[in-house]
């Protein structure tokens, strides 16, 4: 996993972060007993989502190519060499 660059973007860890913070968020209203809050913060979830998506779509996510390349490279035995 070292050698890859999976996640290592603007866009991915923008939606992460705004996906943690909902999880807390309704964590915390959940042991609270306050339903409101807790499907607060499940929408603040889908919205980490949303916005790590939207963000890929403005070129601040992994290149396409980048993706296609990397999945072929996948595929190949580990004990085929270069």
């Amino acid at each position: 996993m070292a050698g890859s660059s999976h996640g290592h973007t603007p866009a991915a860890w923008t939606g992460v972060t705004i996906a943690f913070i909902g999880f807390c968020v309704a964590g915390a209203f959940m042991v609270m007993a306050q339903p409101v809050g807790f499907w607060a913060g499940m929408a603040m979830v889908i919205l980490g989502g949303v916005v790590g998506w939207v963000m890929s779509n403005m070129g601040l996510g992994m290149p396409k190519d980048a993706q296609a390349h990397r999945t072929a490279e996948q595929r190949e035995p580990a004990s085929v060499e270069s």
